[in-house]
C-alpha cells in the first residue's frame, strides 16, 4: 500500500467532501455573530492560543521536569509539534487545517503539573467524586474555567472542536449509551447532557489526524529527549526493528556523521515514515468507505486516520521500549515519586483549608459540599505549572522534595 499522489491536497481551499466544512458548523452553545474575516474553526484556534491554559503549557512536564534542562520538551513544545504534524496530515488528506490544528492545540490543556504523575494522583484522590481525566479537564477548561468573555464562561468553541477534544481517540459510548471503556468522565457526561457531543460516534477526520499526530510526536520526541538526557543510547534502539532499520539506513548513508546529527536524522526519518504511512492508510480507507460528508466519517464505524498493521506493530514496539527503558527508568521514577508527594500534600492542604488557595478559588468555598470542593481543588491544582506547584509547597510545608 503506497501513497496516492493524485489524492494529496496541497492547495488552500482544496477541501474534500469528507472534510469538516466551517460553513456548515453545528455552531456554538452560545450563539455569536459570525466573523467577516475568519471561519468558525479559525476563531476556535485563535481563542485557544490566547488562553492562560495555553501559556501554562510552557512550564508543564512532558517527561522531564522543568529544571532538568531547557532543551527538553514541555507540554507547550510538544503541543506545537503535534499541531504541525496534524496540519501536514490535514493538508495531505484535504481536510480543514484550522480545525485539525485547533484540536491539536487544545488536546493537552487538562494535563496537571508533573505530567501523568499528577493525573494519577488526582484520579486516585478523586475516586469517590468521579476521578480525574485530563481530556475531561481540558473540556472543563474550555467550557468553564477560562473566564475571558463578558457573556459566557469558557471559550464557547464550536461543536466540532469540542467533539474533537472529547472523542479524538474514538467513541466513548455504544449506540445504547453504555460506556465502552470505563465510565464516561463526569465532566464530559455533564456537558454532553447540555450540548450533545454524540459520544457514540467517531469524531471528524480532523480530530483523528490530531490524535495520530500526538502519537507520532511523542513516540519520536520522547526518544530524542531520552537520548539527550542519557536515559537511552543509540545502541538500545537496536532492540526495536523499526528503529534499528532507521539507524542502519542513516549509518549507511552517512557513515561518519556525529552522534547529535545521527539522532536528528533518525527522528526526522521516523516522523516522515509514520506520517506517510498514516496518509496512505487513510487514503485506502477513504477509497473503501467513499464518505461524502464529515458525518459519513463519523458513521463509518472505524478510525480512518491510523497506522497500517505493520506500522501499528512498530508503534507498539516503540511504546513498550519507551515504557520499560525511559518512563520506568529509576531516575524518572525517583522524580515521579517525589512529585506525587507534592501533589498529594497540596491537595490535602487545600481540602482542609480552602482559603489557602486564595482569590476566586477560595471565594464561596464554605458553601460547597465535599464533592464540589474536591473538584474545585482539583481544578486549582491541575492548572498549576510544575514550578508554581513546587513554590506553593515550599510556602505551606517545612520540607519540599527536590526534583532534580
Amino acid at each position: 500500500m503506497g501513497l496516492d499522489l493524485d489524492l494529496l491536497g496541497f492547495g488552500a481551499g482544496d477541501r474534500a467532501p469528507w472534510a469538516s466544512d466551517p460553513a456548515r458548523s453545528r455552531g456554538r452553545l452560545y450563539p455569536e455573530e459570525p466573523s467577516p474575516t475568519r471561519s468558525p474553526f479559525q476563531r476556535d484556534r485563535d481563542r485557544i492560543i490566547h488562553t492562560t491554559a495555553f501559556r501554562r503549557l510552557k512550564h508543564k512536564t512532558q517527561v522531564f521536569v522543568a529544571h532538568e534542562g531547557d532543551h527538553y520538551r514541555t507540554r507547550l513544545t510538544h503541543t506545537i509539534e503535534v499541531a504541525q504534524i496534524a496540519r501536514a496530515l490535514a493538508r495531505a488528506l484535504r481536510l480543514d487545517e484550522d480545525l485539525a490544528e485547533a484540536v491539536a492545540l487544545v488536546h493537552d490543556f487538562g494535563h496537571t503539573p508533573f505530567g501523568h504523575t499528577g493525573e494519577e494522583v488526582l484520579d486516585s484522590l478523586l475516586a469517590d467524586e468521579g476521578g480525574f481525566d485530563h481530556n475531561a479537564q481540558s473540556l472543563r477548561i474550555v467550557t468553564q474555567l477560562e473566564q475571558r468573555y463578558p457573556t459566557f464562561d469558557g471559550l464557547n468553541l464550536t461543536w466540532e472542536s469540542l467533539e474533537g477534544l472529547v472523542k479524538h481517540n474514538g467513541p466513548l459510548t455504544g449506540s445504547d449509551g453504555q460506556a465502552l471503556d470505563g465510565p464516561v468522565p463526569r465532566p464530559i457526561a455533564d456537558y454532553s447532557a447540555v450540548h450533545d457531543l454524540q459520544l457514540a460516534s467517531f469524531a471528524s477526520l480532523e480530530a483523528q489526524v490530531a490524535a495520530i499526530a500526538d502519537d507520532i510526536a511523542y513516540n519520536t520526541h520522547d526518544i530524542d529527549d531520552g537520548l539527550r538526557g542519557g536515559l537511552l543510547t543509540l545502541d538500545m534502539l537496536e532492540g526495536v526493528p523499526f528503529l534499528h532499520a532507521l539507524r542502519k539506513a542513516v549509518a549507511e548513508r552517512y557513515p561518519d556523521l556525529e552522534e547529535s546529527r545521527v539522532i536528528h536524522e533518525i527522528m526526522r526519518r521516523q516522523i516522515t515514515a509514520m506520517v506517510e504511512d498514516v496518509i496512505a492508510t487513510a487514503q485506502a480507507a477513504l477509497r473503501d468507505i467513499s464518505p461524502q460528508s464529515a458525518d459519513d466519517v463519523r458513521a463509518a464505524g472505524r478510525i480512518i486516520a491510523q497506522f497500517s498493521p505493520a506500522m501499528m506493530q512498530a508503534d507498539e514496539a516503540i511504546k513498550a521500549f519507551l515504557y520499560s527503558n525511559m518512563y520506568r527508568h529509576k531516575e524518572v521514577m525517583r522524580v515521579r515519586k517525589r512529585a506525587a508527594r507534592i501533589v498529594t500534600d497540596l491537595y490535602s492542604a487545600y481540602r482542609d483549608n480552602p482559603k489557602l488557595m486564595g482569590g476566586q478559588w477560595a471565594s464561596g468555598s464554605e458553601n460547597l459540599d465535599a464533592g464540589q470542593l474536591a473538584r474545585r481543588v482539583a481544578d486549582y491544582l491541575a492548572g498549576m505549572t510544575d514550578n508554581f506547584a513546587i513554590e506553593q509547597h515550599r510556602l505551606l510545608f517545612d520540607q519540599t522534595p527536590e526534583l532534580s
